[in-house]
C-alpha cells in the first residue's frame, strides 16, 4: 500500500506534461469518423483506468452509501415519526431504494461504459435528458460532499470545542482530495478499509443496541418494547400546533420519515458510476447488485429497528435543530449509550462516526468527479473536465469539485443542525430526481430490448419485478419529491421551500434549454443504440479473464473470501 501510494505520488509530479500529450491524443482519437463520444468509450490512456477489484467494488458498494443519513439523521426522523414511523419509513424507501439499484444493475452489467448512468440516459432516452440527469447528479454531489464534511467538522466538536471548526473542515478537505488524486487504485484500497470498518461497525452497533436493549447494561434496565409505547411511540406527532389534529400529524411524522430515509440511501447508486472502473464489470456488477437487498435489510432496516428499541423519540439530545454547538452528540447511538450510563464506548461510536462521515464523504467526491468527467466526455461540459493524469484520475474535475466543497463554511453563520438540515433537502430532492431518472431511463432500456428483439434472459443480469419495479419506483420517488416540503409550508418558511423545490426548475431548466438550444428529440425504441462500444467492452473483459486464468486456480481462502 505505502509503495503503491509513492509511486501515484511520483507519477503525478508530471501530471502537466502527460495532460498536454494526453490532449493531443485526444484530438487524434476524435478525428476518427467513427468516434461518437456519446457512444464510444476513450481508450484507458486516455481516460478512466479499470483498477477497481472484485473484493473493492463489492466493499464500496455494501459501505460507501453508509453515512450521515444513518448514522445522525435518523434521529430527526425518530423524533418526528415515533419508533414506528421511523423503522416503517426506512423500510418502505429500502424496498424503493432496492428496486431503483436493480434497474441500475440490469443497464451497467449489460453496457458498463465509463459515461455513468446519464450517458444510459443519453443513449435511450434523449440527449437533453442525459445532460440534465447528468448535471443534476453533479449540483447534488456538490452539496453533498460539502455535507458530510460539514458534519464531519461536527463529530469532531463532540469531543472539543476549543479548535475552529473551520480547521477541521480544511484538513477533511485536503486529506480527502489527496485519497482522490492518487488515483483508483490507491482510492479502491482506502475505500475497502473505510468501508470494512464501517461495516464491521455498524454490525457491532447493531449487536450493541440489542444487548443493551436486553438488558446487558450498566442499569441492568431490560427495556423491551418500552419506547415503543406511550408517551414515546408507537407514532409521533409531528407540526401538531400547526395542523390541530392528532391523527393528521402522526402521518405527517410518518411522511417526513420518508423523505428522512430518501436522504439516507442515497448514494447507493454509486454502483453505477463505478462500472467505469470496475474489472470484469459484467460478473462484479450483478454480484454486488444481488447482494444490496441483504444489506439494506441488515444495516438500514436492523440498524433503525435497534434505534427505535433503544432510543425514546423524545430526547431532546437528538438532531433536531439542536442549539448544541457540538451536535455530532445527536447521533442515535452515541444517544443509546449515554442514556444507559455507558462513559466510554460512546467516545468510541462517535470515533466511528466519524469515519463515516470521512468515508462518505471521500466517495463522494469520487462520484461527482467522475460524473462531470463523464459530461465532459460526451460534450456536455468543458472539454477541461475530460483531461485525465497518468493514473487515470481527471484531475480538472477533482479539483473543480473539491473547491465546492468550501461552501460548507456557511457552517461559520448558521448552526451545524440548520446547515445539516438544509443540505439533507437539497440532497433529497437532487437525490429524488436521480432515482426516477434512473427508473424511467431503464424502462426505456427495456422497451428498446423488446422492440429490437433482444431477450432480457440473455442479459448478464437480469432485474426481477420488472417493469412494475421500475415503474413502482419512479411513481412512488416523484410522490415523496412533490411532498418533500410539505413542512416549509407550516408556517411558510422561505429558505425550507427553496431548499425543497430548487432542485426541479433546475432539473426542467437544464432538460428543456438544451433540447431547445439542439433541437433533440427523443430516441425512439426501435432506434436506440444498444450495440455501439458493447464489442470494445467484451474484448476488454475477455482480456481481463485471460490475464485471470494465467494466474492459475485460486486457493480455498480466495474463494472465500470473494464468497464473503
Amino acid at each position: 500500500m505505502r509503495d503503491l501510494i509513492f509511486i501515484r505520488i511520483l507519477s503525478l509530479l508530471n501530471m502537466d506534461t502527460h495532460s498536454d500529450d494526453t490532449e493531443k491524443k485526444i484530438d487524434n482519437f476524435e478525428a476518427n469518423k467513427d468516434f461518437d463520444p456519446v457512444l464510444v468509450d476513450p481508450s484507458e490512456e486516455l481516460g478512466l483506468h479499470r483498477g477497481l477489484k472484485a473484493r473493492q467494488i463489492s466493499m464500496i458498494t455494501l459501505g460507501g452509501s453508509l453515512g450521515t443519513g444513518l448514522i445522525i439523521g435518523s434521529g430527526t426522523a425518530l423524533v418526528r415519526g415515533g419508533p414506528l414511523g421511523l423503522w416503517f419509513g426506512y423500510s418502505f424507501m429500502g424496498l424503493v431504494c432496492y428496486f431503483v439499484m436493480i434497474s441500475l444493475g440490469e443497464m451497467g452489467a449489460y453496457l458498463p461504459h465509463k459515461k455513468g448512468f446519464a450517458g444510459y440516459a443519453t443513449r435511450y432516452v434523449d440527449p437533453a435528458f442525459g445532460f440534465a440527469l447528468g448535471w443534476n447528479y453533479v449540483f447534488k454531489y456538490f452539496i453533498q460532499t460539502t455535507n458530510n464534511v460539514n458534519a464531519a467538522g461536527a463529530v469532531v466538536q463532540y469531543w472539543t470545542l476549543s479548535v475552529p471548526i473551520e480547521a477541521w473542515m480544511v484538513i477533511y478537505i485536503a486529506l480527502i482530495f489527496l485519497i482522490n488524486l492518487l488515483g483508483i487504485r490507491v482510492f479502491g484500497e482506502f475505500e475497502f478499509w473505510f468501508c470494512s470498518i464501517k461495516v464491521v461497525a455498524l454490525v457491532g452497533l447493531i449487536l450493541m443496541g440489542l444487548i443493551i436493549d436486553l438488558g446487558g447494561n450498566p442499569q441492568h434496565d431490560r427495556i423491551g418494547f418500552r419506547y415503543w409505547k406511550a408517551p414515546y411511540g408507537p407514532l409521533r406527532e409531528y407540526l401538531l400546533a400547526e395542523v390541530h389534529d392528532s391523527r393528521v400529524a402522526q402521518f405527517l411524522g410518518f411522511w417526513s420519515n420518508l423523505t428522512t430515509a430518501l436522504f439516507s440511501y442515497i448514494g447507493t447508486e454509486l454502483i453505477g458510476v463505478t462500472v467505469g472502473e470496475t474489472e470484469n464489470p459484467r460478473r462484479n456488477v450483478p454480484r454486488a447488485i444481488r447482494r444490496m437487498f441483504f444489506r439494506i435489510l441488515v444495516f438500514y432496516v436492523g440498524g433503525t429497528f435497534v434505534i427505535s428499541l433503544t432510543v425514546p423519540s423524545n430526547s431532546s439530545a437528538l438532531f433536531v435543530a439542536s442549539k448544541s454547538p457540538a451536535g455530532a452528540a445527536a447521533s442515535p447511538f452515541v444517544v443509546a449509550t449515554t442514556i444507559v450510563g455507558i462513559k466510554v464506548l460512546n467516545h468510541v461510536i462517535n470515533a466511528v462516526v466519524l469515519i463515516f462521515v470521512l468515508s462518505a464523504s471521500n466517495s463522494d467526491l469520487y462520484i461527482g468527479s467522475r460524473t462531470l468527467y463523464g459530461l465532459a466526455v460526451e460534450r456536455k461540459a468543458p472539454r477541461i473536465f475530460a483531461k485525465v493524469n497518468r493514473a487515470g484520475v481527471p484531475w480538472p474535475s477533482l479539483i473543480l469539485n473539491t473547491l465546492v466543497c468550501f461552501l460548507t463554511f456557511l457552517n461559520a453563520t448558521s448552526s451545524s443542525s440548520v446547515a445539516f438540515g438544509w443540505f439533507a433537502s437539497l440532497i433529497a430532492s437532487f437525490g429524488a430526481i436521480t432515482w426516477m431518472c434512473i427508473s424511467y431511463t431503464h424502462i426505456a432500456f427495456m422497451r428498446a430490448l423488446k422492440v429490437q428483439g433482444i431477450d432480457r434472459n440473455t442479459l448478464p443480469y437480469k432485474a426481477p419485478f420488472q417493469p412494475y419495479a421500475s415503474w413502482f419506483a419512479l411513481i412512488f420517488t416523484g410522490i415523496v419529491l412533490f411532498f418533500n416540503g410539505f413542512s416549509a409550508f407550516l408556517p411558510f418558511v422561505s429558505s425550507s421551500f427553496i431548499t425543497s423545490y430548487i432542485a426541479i426548475p433546475v432539473f426542467f431548466s437544464l432538460w428543456g434549454g438544451y433540447k431547445f438550444y439542439y433541437r433533440t428529440s427523443t430516441i425512439p425504441a426501435s432506434e436506440a443504440d444498444l450495440i455501439t462500444g458493447k464489442r470494445e467492452i467484451d474484448e476488454e473483459e475477455e482480456r481481463f479473464l485471460a490475464r485471470e486464468k494465467l494466474k492459475g486456480p485460486r486457493s480455498g481462502w480466495r474463494r472465500i473470501w470473494d464468497a464473503l
